[in-house]
């Protein structure tokens, strides 16, 4: 009987040997799902505004454009774009750091860096840096035809939008008026944004309204839905006087046919910048540039003042010095930077 019993467990034994030799191949330790995963990095997203100008104006929608562009092509940014007072306000709170971006006329922001003009009591004001320009700036006069108002001499006794409190086109208005003899005085100033003022000539409440726009301006086009308009012309002599107190300005010639006017019209220009806060990363701020002149094409298919954005005109009428992101990408580029602005 032992005899049986140890015969049967030798048997069972080599049975088990057996049955686990027939388990098949020696199965590889299954570490799925048990290795760290690699997470993506984590991008902050930096939020950031870029101050613009009234809604009827260029800057506001172009501005608008501009920060798509960057919010869609620069990871980790997002540009919210907001209106405002235009120039003077945009050199104002960009330099007291209240935003990050700032449009504004390059003879404005040298105005406020050298404490002239407008800044005439409170000295420079010298917390901002130049990006680069974004287009002509053309000061366009428009008025009723039936106001008898065909040049700046004759806007006395009539009722005139001369630009926004405190914006560059109300200073750059005020002093073109002074040089052709005649302050704001002689006639009812009214200082409502461009769009507002544009309505106010269709409802026949303006004589004549003036801005620093971008050609053609929506809102000239809107008020000729239902207003025959002249365009008013600042000519040779004219400019003459105003080039000798204002030496950013140019001459600009309205092509005939953009206001209905028959023939071309001359008028005078600046330029439109980018500005930014210093305390701004120069990483970011190169990045910033770059897009914005590498994806020109896009801002342009937005607005039509986007198609004067070009690398080769970057700099010029710029006079205050470049933030160090922006002068890294035109070194970069090739393009010859002035030492004052470097």
């Amino acid at each position: 009987m032992k005899k049986k019993i140890i015969l049967m467990l030798v048997f069972a034994l080599v049975l088990s040997f057996a049955l686990a030799g027939c388990g098949g191949q020696e199965q590889e330790p299954n570490n799925e799902g048990n290795d760290p995963v690699e997470e993506p990095p984590v991008v902050e997203t930096l939020n950031i505004s870029i101050i613009t100008g009234s809604t009827g104006g260029t800057y506001y929608p172009l501005g608008g454009a501009m920060a798509n562009v960057w919010t869609n092509y620069i990871d980790g940014l997002q540009v919210t774009s907001q209106p405002g007072g235009a120039s003077v306000e945009s050199v104002n709170r960009v330099n007291a750091g209240e935003i990050e971006l700032g449009m504004a006329m390059n003879n404005i922001a040298d105005d406020a860096w050298n404490g002239k003009g407008t800044w005439a009591e409170d000295g420079p004001q010298q917390n901002f840096r130049a990006i680069g320009v974004i287009y002509p700036e053309v000061y366009q006069g428009v008025a009723l035809a039936d106001s008898g108002i065909d040049s700046i001499e004759d806007l006395g006794g009539k009722r005139v939008a001369v630009g926004p409190v405190g914006s560059g086109t109300m200073v750059l208005s005020e002093g073109v008026f002074r040089i052709a003899g005649l302050e704001f005085d002689d006639m009812t100033a009214d200082y409502a944004g461009f769009g507002d003022a544009a309505s106010k000539m269709k409802d026949g409440h303006l004589d004549a309204n003036f801005g620093v726009l971008g050609v053609p301006a929506a809102a000239i086009q809107d008020i000729m839905t239902s207003r025959d308009i002249n365009v008013i012309e600042i000519d040779d002599e004219m400019f003459a006087k105003i080039k000798a107190e204002m030496p950013f300005f140019s001459q600009f010639i309205i092509p005939a046919g953009t206001y209905g006017n028959e023939e071309d019209v001359k008028t005078i220009n600046c330029q439109a910048a980018l500005y930014v806060t210093p305390d701004m990363s120069e990483d970011m701020v190169y990045e910033i540039t770059k897009v914005f002149y590498e994806h020109a094409s896009e801002i342009a298919d937005a607005h039509a003042a986007g198609r004067y954005i070009s690398l080769d005109k970057a700099l010029d009428g710029i006079s205050t010095p470049l933030h160090p992101g922006a002068l890294k990408y035109y070194l970069e580029q090739g393009i010859d930077v002035p030492e004052e602005i470097r």
